[in-house]
């Protein structure tokens, strides 16, 4: 078993401050970069629809993450519902866009703590946090809970990233493995089809801190990470992910050795029927333009997923919760 960087943080004292300084930042929210100042702890809801206790749709060992990050006992999957973005597109939208039914499964801090723990305790190799920048100063909280009774595994960090680089740095030597997303390489696509505004801007801010504290380079243990940056990419159609844009960052303003996760699993879900040029599926000459970027930007690192891989990554999260990718 690995033991997470944290540890040092909560035998230092560091790891309770940081969490009663996150815990501080709800009353006028900047949880993420919308800056809403809605008073959470009092459950006023700014643009993620979530009040002050986390919400945890579902939770699972998980085998669909990159082999590195599942390993052979799975990721420790905790889902976090609502979101900070509006994906029409959005393969979760049970849980992200539903916020009247997950408001229901709310949990309290030391519950989310429980939860990290029994995943431990099932095996897993990590703790996923999946969709977590609308929770970060809960999970802060409940990371130090989990801590003091026991949790050793590290931390993945798995954002769609929009992400306050505020409460990153809350998570510097916390998170030992960062998983974020980059969208769009387009501030306008992401308005059109994200609703969000300065995506590609303030997502940019992000990964840069992300990258500040962990690096280039991934760290294994028996074949599975313990640090590093994984940057995953979805391919959309008719180019609106902006995929040059997105590699053109990542390799001249990060590192050309940072690792890419480069998915093809697009298909049309969630609102995507309304909106003419994200209403089919991925082409496979669209997702071969990707794999050339890839070598014009010799992003050396990664993982590139085959194109079947739309017709089988469908999460259900109503028919099964704690069973949604079976």
């Amino acid at each position: 078993m690995i033991n997470a960087s944290y540890l040092n943080l909560l035998k230092s004292g560091e790891l309770k401050r940081r969490a009663d300084l996150a815990d501080e930042l709800l009353a006028e929210c900047r949880s993420c970069p919308h800056e809403c100042s809605a008073n959470r702890i009092v459950d006023e809801y700014g643009f993620c629809f979530s009040g002050y206790l986390p919400i945890v749709s579902s939770y699972t060992l998980h085998h669909g993450e990159e082999p590195v990050l599942s390993g052979t006992k799975g990721a420790g999957n905790i889902f976090f519902g609502n979101c900070n973005l509006r994906c029409q597109f959005c393969q979760n939208f049970e849980i992200s866009q539903n916020y009247k039914e997950e408001k229901k499964h709310s949990v309290s801090f030391e519950r989310l703590a429980e939860i990290m723990l029994e995943l431990q305790k099932r095996g897993s190799h990590n703790i996923g946090l999946v969709s977590p920048s609308h929770f970060t100063p809960q999970i802060l909280k409940s990371i130090y809970i989990a801590a003091k009774n026991g949790l050793t595994i590290p931390i993945i960090y798995n954002s769609n990233g929009y992400d306050s680089v505020e409460m990153l740095k809350l998570f510097d030597g916390i998170v030992d493995i960062y998983l974020p997303d980059l969208k769009y390489g387009n501030n306008e696509y992401a308005k059109t089809y994200s609703k969000i505004d300065e995506y590609f801007d303030k997502a940019k801010m992000a990964v840069k801190e992300m990258f500040r504290q962990v690096g280039d380079t991934l760290v294994f243990k028996d074949e599975v990470v313990t640090r590093g940056l994984i940057i995953r990419h979805l391919v959309l159609p008719n180019d609106l992910s902006d995929t040059e844009l997105v590699f053109k960052f990542i390799a001249e303003e990060l590192s050309s050795n940072v690792h890419i996760s480069l998915m093809s699993q697009y298909y049309p879900t969630n609102k995507a029927d309304k909106y003419e040029l994200i209403s089919r599926p991925l082409r496979q000459s669209e997702y071969n333009k990707a794999l050339e970027l890839i070598e014009k930007y010799n992003l050396k690192n990664g993982w590139v997923q085959e194109m079947e891989s739309f017709d089988y990554y469908r999460p259900d999260f109503k028919k099964d919760r704690l069973k949604p990718f079976e």
